[in-house]
């Protein structure tokens, strides 16, 4: 089972991308944030075309987030618990059943968090902690759970292409760092990593002073796996062309595969 994730930077925009990516590498399930549409908004025909079903929690004109599967799921979540006030659209779970077992896949859109010092690095890292908190209540199933996803979190200075510039940035603060790292030791296997344990595997390029043509990039999309996820992964893929394509996103699409046979 193929489970990829991608910050698309508007689906209405991107459509054409997003339907000849799905049709070309025919993912099991897809998480996708900064949707930047509400539902009736979201290209659902041309998604349901290409066999996906959908989740969509949309926002007007930014945030949103979307999962895609072939297979029927059952939506667990439309947002983060912990915060019943949290209006903006950062979250969708759901579970989706296996010969092995159920799956819950997870799509975050974490906040960004700049500039720091202010109260939005202070939700930022409220809201790693709310995460924190969830992969907890998941990891206490003892079943395979995802949590993809855009976390806003370069995880170390490999993961950025200059630390310096980057040094005030909320992307980059040791509490920013420190949170991710607190998930990770929760038990959970980030899947790049997995199989790439060293190097740059950059998931983002801006769009200003030609950051992708320089190759100036970020790691900051992940794919966080449970103990039993993670015994079941065979591969791992950035799709990096994807930001070579004609109007892209900023961001790549980043996938696994799990063995997920009986």
């Amino acid at each position: 089972m193929k489970i990829a994730t991608w910050n698309v930077n508007s689906v209405r925009k991107r459509t054409g991308n997003l339907i000849s990516w799905l049709e070309r590498t025919k993912p099991d399930i897809v998480v996708l944030q900064e949707i930047k549409a509400q539902e009736p908004q979201f290209p659902r025909l041309e998604v349901e075309a290409a066999g996906y079903k959908v989740a969509i929690v949309g926002q007007k004109g930014f945030n949103g987030v979307a999962l895609l599967s072939l297979h029927p799921f059952d939506v667990t979540a439309r947002a983060l618990p912990g915060h019943a006030d949290d209006e903006p659209a950062r979250y969708v779970e759901a579970r989706v059943a296996t010969p092995c077992g159920p799956l819950t896949v997870g799509g975050i859109y974490l906040p960004n968090g700049n500039p720091i010092g202010t109260e939005k690095f202070a939700y930022k890292l409220a809201w790693m902690e709310r995460l924190l908190g969830h992969a907890r209540e998941l990891l206490a199933r003892e079943e395979m759970f995802v949590l993809g996803g855009d976390y806003n979190v370069c995880p170390t200075e490999v993961d950025v292409y200059d630390p310096k510039a980057f040094a005030d940035d909320a992307l980059c603060q040791p509490e920013s760092r420190a949170a991710l790292r607190k998930l990770l030791n929760l038990g959970l296997t980030d899947a790049v990593r997995a199989f790439h344990a060293d190097g740059e595997c950059y998931t983002f390029w801006d769009y200003q002073a030609g950051a992708w043509q320089k190759d100036n990039g970020l790691r900051i999309d992940h794919l966080l796996l449970s103990p039993q996820a993670a015994d079941r992964l065979t591969a791992v893929g950035i799709d990096k062309a994807e930001r070579g394509k004609t109007e892209p996103s900023d961001h790549v699409p980043v996938w696994c595969e799990l063995d997920v046979a009986a």
